[in-house]
C-alpha cells in the first residue's frame, strides 16, 4: 500500500475544530488505511499555526510519536533538489515544506496527498506527474 503525503492544512484543520475543513478532514483522515507520510517542515508549519490553540501542537506531535504522522524525510542528501524545485517553482511561488513534500512523492513513488492547498495542482512529482488530491 502506498503512503500518502500529509501537508499542513489537513494537520490544522484536523485540530483546529473551527477551521471549515475541520470534519471533511477528520473523515477522510480516519477512513484512509494507507500510512501518512510527511516532513518535519510540515510539522513545524502545523504547530506554529496551531499554537494558540491550547494542546494542539502537543497533538501534533503525539501524533509523530504515536506513529500516526510518520516522518521518514530528511532533507540532508536531497537540499540540492529540494533548491532545484524552489526555484522552479517561483512564479507560483514554493516553499520550503511544499518542496520537501513535492520530492518526498518522487523518493517514495507515490503522489497521493492530503493538501488544502491548490498549488499542488500545478507542482509536479518524478517525471512530470500530477498529484492525485485526496481531498477535491
Amino acid at each position: 500500500m502506498s503512503p500518502v503525503l500529509l501537508d499542513t492544512g489537513p494537520i490544522v484543520a484536523l485540530l483546529d475544530l473551527s477551521e471549515q475543513n475541520h470534519c471533511r478532514c477528520a473523515n477522510l483522515i480516519s477512513s484512509l488505511e494507507a500510512p501518512l507520510v510527511t516532513c518535519e517542515a510540515v510539522i513545524t508549519e502545523a504547530c506554529y499555526l496551531l499554537r494558540k490553540i491550547h494542546g494542539a501542537p502537543d497533538a501534533v506531535l503525539e501524533n509523530v510519536e504515536r506513529g500516526i504522522f510518520l516522518v521518514p524525510y530528511r532533507v540532508t542528501g536531497r537540499a540540492s533538489r529540494v533548491s532545484r524545485l524552489i526555484t522552479k517553482y517561483t512564479d507560483v511561488p514554493m516553499d520550503f515544506a511544499d518542496a520537501c513534500l513535492v520530492d518526498m512523492a518522487t523518493e517514495l513513488h507515490t503522489g497521493d496527498i492530503l493538501t488544502l492547498d491548490n498549488d499542488f495542482q500545478i507542482y509536479r512529482w518524478g517525471r512530470n506527474r500530477p498529484f492525485e488530491m485526496l481531498l477535491k
